[in-house]
Formats: C-alpha cells, sequence, structure tokens
C-alpha cells in the first residue's frame, strides 16, 4: 500500500528557457520493514545477446563526454572514488533535480532495456485513463503476450480498474497488464508509435520500441541515459510517484458464484524492486522511492532507481552487470547511490540530462500531472548554456543486439530549437524557478 506523506522541503533550479514557469507537486513516503521479494522469470527472447564491446561513437546529447566510451567522472579535492567491482555495461548517476550527470559507463550504449522500458510506457500511457475507469478484459486484449512473460495474473472475462491494471505493471511487471492499457489506448502498435514518438519528444533519442512491455524483440533498444529521462519524465506525475514507490498491494482475483452468490477473491502482489522491497541477501536502500527493474535473457538485469538523502535526489540507471551473483544490478546500484550522495558538490558534472524539446510548456503548471486523468508532461532540466542535448546528436554506429532498427532521431528538429533558442536568449542563460516534486520522494526509516 502507498505509504503515508510526510513534509518535505522544496528547492529552485537554474534552467535555460525563456519562460517563467512553476511546477507544484509534492509527494512524501515513509518505508516500510524490509520483506522478502519474489524474483522475476527472465524472459526469453528471439535474438541474440549485444556485444560486450561498446560502440567507439555514441551520441552526444546531454555532453560530448556522454558519448565517449568507458568510465567519464571529473573528481575534485575531497571527492570519493568510483565504487570498485563495477561489471555493468552501462550505468549513469545523475541528480534528479538539476540534471547535472555526475558519473557515466558508457551512458549512450543502446542496449536491450527488458522491462525498464516500462517506465517510457507508463510515462506515455498513464495519462490517457482515470484510475477508477473499469475494463473487462477479452481474450484479444491478452494475445501477442510473449512466452515466458511475468505476468500478474489478470483472467479473461474478469473487470479491473485502470488503478489496478497499473499496480500489476509497476509492481509485478505484468506483461499481462500492459497489454490490457495496451488495448485500452487503440491496440499495441499504436501504443508502440505514441512510445517511440514520446521518446523523441523527451531527447531519448538512443530508444527504439518494438514491444510496450519491453519483451526483447529485434531492434528494440533503449540506454542508460533514455532511461533515466523516462523516469525522470514519470516522477513529475503523482500516480506514477505513487505505483512506483508501492511495496505491496492486493490485487483482484477470480469471480466464484456459490449457491447463486458471486464473490471475487484478491491475492497480495509485492514490488520486485529489491531496493524497495528488500530480499535476503540485500536491504531496503535508505532514501529508495522506486522506479522500475527488468530482465530479460537479452537484457540481462536492468534498473533505474531514484532515492534520497539530506534534501538530495539521485537517479541511478545500470543496465547488465557481468558478475552473475544474485540481486548483483541493485548491489551495483546501492554503490553507486551511495558513491552519488558522498560525491555530490565534489565533482565537475559530465553532462547533463537534457529537457524535452519545446521545454516548459503549458501543462507543467501548478497542479498538472497531479491525477490520472491529467494530460501532457512536465518538463524540465538543468539546461547550461547553450543547451547541451539541443544541438547534439545520435550516433549513426551499430545497435547492439537489433537485428532491425528503424530508429529515427529528428536532429534537425533539435537543432532548429536551439537555433532559435539562441537567437532568442542572445547566447545568454537566465533564471526560471522551476520546482520539482523530486525531492518530497523520502522514505527514510523511524
Amino acid at each position: 500500500m502507498p505509504a503515508p506523506k510526510m513534509p518535505a522541503g522544496r528547492r529552485s533550479l537554474l534552467v535555460t528557457s525563456a519562460t517563467l514557469v512553476s511546477l507544484a507537486s509534492s509527494l512524501a513516503l515513509a518505508a516500510p520493514a524490509a520483506v522478502a521479494a519474489p524474483t522475476p522469470t527472465p524472459t526469453p527472447g528471439p535474438s541474440a545477446r549485444p556485444s560486450a564491446t561498446p560502440p567507439a561513437v555514441m551520441s552526444t546529447v546531454g555532453g560530448t563526454r556522454l558519448g565517449q566510451p568507458g568510465t567519464q567522472v571529473q573528481l575534485t579535492n575531497g571527492a570519493p572514488v568510483l565504487p570498485k567491482d563495477l561489471t555493468a555495461r552501462s550505468w549513469i548517476v545523475a541528480d534528479a533535480e538539476s540534471g547535472q550527470v555526475l558519473a557515466a559507463h558508457n551512458a549512450h550504449w543502446r542496449l536491450p532495456p527488458a522491462s525498464t522500458l516500462k517506465m517510457l510506457f507508463a510515462d506515455t500511457v498513464l495519462p490517457r485513463f482515470p484510475r477508477s475507469q473499469t475494463h473487462q478484459v477479452t481474450v484479444q486484449d491478452l494475445a501477442g503476450v510473449g512466452s515466458g512473460s511475468s505476468m500478474v495474473g489478470i483472467k479473461e472475462g474478469e473487470t479491473y480498474t485502470v488503478h489496478d491494471l497499473w499496480l500489476g505493471v509497476f509492481l509485478r511487471s505484468g506483461n499481462d497488464a500492459v497489454h490490457v492499457l495496451s488495448a485500452m489506448n487503440g491496440g499495441v502498435p499504436a501504443t508502440v508509435q505514441e512510445m517511440n514518438a514520446h521518446a523523441g519528444e523527451l531527447q531519448a533519442l538512443d530508444t527504439h520500441v518494438v514491444t510496450p512491455d519491453g519483451y526483447d524483440a529485434p531492434g528494440q533498444v533503449s540506454s542508460a541515459y533514455d532511461l533515466t529521462l523516462f523516469a525522470r519524465s514519470g516522477l513529475q506525475k503523482k500516480d506514477f510517484r505513487e505505483y512506483c514507490s508501492t511495496v505491496r498491494a492486493k490485487f483482484p482475483g477470480e469471480t466464484t458464484t456459490k449457491k447463486g452468490r458471486s464473490t471475487r477473491s484478491s491475492f497480495e502482489i509485492q514490488n520486485t524492486n529489491r531496493l524497495l522491497a528488500g530480499d535476503y541477501d540485500i536491504s531496503q536502500y535508505p532514501g529508495i522511492a522506486g522506479v522500475k527493474n527488468g530482465n530479460t535473457t537479452n537484457a540481462g538485469a536492468t534498473f533505474t532507481g531514484v532515492a534520497e538523502r539530506g534534501g538530495r535526489v539521485l537517479l541511478v540507471t545500470v543496465m547488465n552487470p557481468e558478475k552473475p551473483d544474485h540481486n548483483e544490478v541493485y548491489k551495483e546500484s546501492a554503490a553507486l547511490l551511495d558513491w552519488g550522495f558522498q560525491a555530490a558538490g565534489k565533482v565537475t558534472p559530465v553532462g547533463e540530462l537534457v529537457p524535452p524539446r519545446g521545454g516548459a510548456r503549458a501543462s507543467a503548471q501548478p497542479g498538472a500531472g497531479d491525477s490520472a486523468g491529467e494530460s501532457g508532461q512536465a518538463g524540465g532540466g538543468s539546461g547550461a548554456s547553450g543547451g547541451a542535448g539541443a544541438s547534439a546528436h545520435p550516433s549513426g554506429s551499430p545497435v547492439a543486439a537489433a537485428t532491425g532498427s528503424g530508429h529515427s532521431t529528428g536532429v534537425g528538429t533539435a537543432m532548429a530549437i536551439a537555433a532559435g533558442l539562441m537567437l532568442l536568449l542572445g547566447g545568454g542563460a537566465f533564471l526560471v524557478n522551476r520546482r520539482w516534486p523530486l525531492p518530497d520522494l523520502v522514505r527514510r526509516r523511524r
């Protein structure tokens, strides 16, 4: 169940923009005790696993250094060294509020994302339906769910609320719940098209969506950088924050009829995010508040998390650790978060999380995105002078594990926006007071 609210501080950001906006939203969460969570079954897929060697040239969205292979970090006096024994093929640590990238490793390597792609699915589809809306599931709704998929246990003929379905998506990573919501949204092809369009809007140019649930498919890729953008955008929505931070909940079961009386059972589902729910070999991470984990044959283990400590909120994404230890993706994520909280203010950022195209929009107003019927996405980012993301270009290098791409960059639009902004601003940057709700994601133990 969602944890009770507690107050937290709010902060202002420096960004480059021509509009003065204020995003008002708050969420605070208190921590449950660590409990064991079930292990999701890795999903088999049709294509080969990616090469172990990153491409020599990658996208430079967010900064030139982020396009370079290998580890990118710039320590200053007193800064802690990075954790040892990091084996992930790609990872990134960023300040969720300012957008500064503290350190990264192959941040733009295009790799299979597994169920972390559900963050983009939720950020795209969640605003379409109020949480109280109901839907009776048909056979067609569940058609096309991949063999071996993680499931929450949706049954045809039963009726579920949108709230139930999103709990199934976030807690159990249910591909069946994703397919039902996609059917409500006009079908899987239409949903995939919308997800690709939204990824482009967020400047997540490493991403190409083939399946809405992250099931392995030829050509389906994302990157640690893009997954972090998806999390940052999704966390602007109150319902997104609630679902991704819920540890356990009741889910509707089957309806039975006895002596002319129908009753419906329920069962408990638990979040498979080990830093949130805990496991026998790993404790709940102090300050954790989401976001999403994944595991497939091609992708290996993937994870994006958000945590708060001392009023600072960090995002971390880790993709495909090579070390085979149990829960390794969470152990490396926790080590990077620990480093990030210690290093914040002691390292020179190596890049930034870019804002969406169009920057601050009319929907990013106080109260926007606070309910399941919301529309639009909250924009924002740190935006160094000149906008590093706007003039960047995606890589033309081969895509790891992709046998087909069809990936569209829209780089011309981004460059046109950059040119227009530079003309408008006269090459300068000025203060925009933009509130992000992320500092209110507090999950302290008492």
